[in-house]
C-alpha cells in the first residue's frame, strides 16, 4: 500500500488487516523500489505523495510488471482523474474515502 498520510493508512490497515498481509511504502518512490525487489499479489497506490507520485509510480512499476494489479486510491474523484489514473497503468480505482465493502471487493476481483 503506497500511501504517505497516516490517518489513510490507518483507516486501510482497519479495513485490510483480518484478510490480507500488506506493509506501507510512504512516498512513490518507495512503492516503486518495493514492488520491483519483493513479491506482492496487488498494489493499493495513493496518488498525491511526495518524493514521486503515484502516477509516476505507477508507470514505473507498470513498465517492469505489466500484470501487476494497481489500485489507485486517491481523493481525486473526478473522471479526469480516473482516466489519467487508468492511462498511467492502474487496473482499477477507487476514491477516498473508501468504503470497506467497495475496498475489499475491488482486491477479490483480482487476487481473490
Amino acid at each position: 500500500m503506497a500511501e504517505d498520510n497516516d490517518s489513510n493508512y490507518i483507516l486501510m490497515t482497519y479495513i485490510l488487516k483480518h484478510r490480507y498481509e500488506f506493509e506501507r511504502a510512504k512516498d512513490g518512490k518507495e512503492a516503486v523500489d518495493k514492488t520491483l525487489t519483493g513479491v506482492y499479489d496487488l498494489v493499493l497506490m495513493d496518488i498525491k505523495m511526495p518524493v514521486m507520485d503515484g502516477l509516476e509510480a505507477t508507470a514505473a512499476i507498470r513498465e517492469k510488471m505489466p500484470d501487476l494489479p494497481i489500485v489507485a486510491l486517491t481523493a481525486n474523484a473526478f473522471d479526469s482523474d480516473r482516466q489519467l489514473a487508468m492511462d498511467a497503468g492502474c487496473t482499477d480505482f477507487l476514491t477516498k474515502p473508501v468504503s470497506s465493502t467497495k475496498c475489499l471487493e475491488t482486491i477479490a476481483k483480482y487476487i481473490g
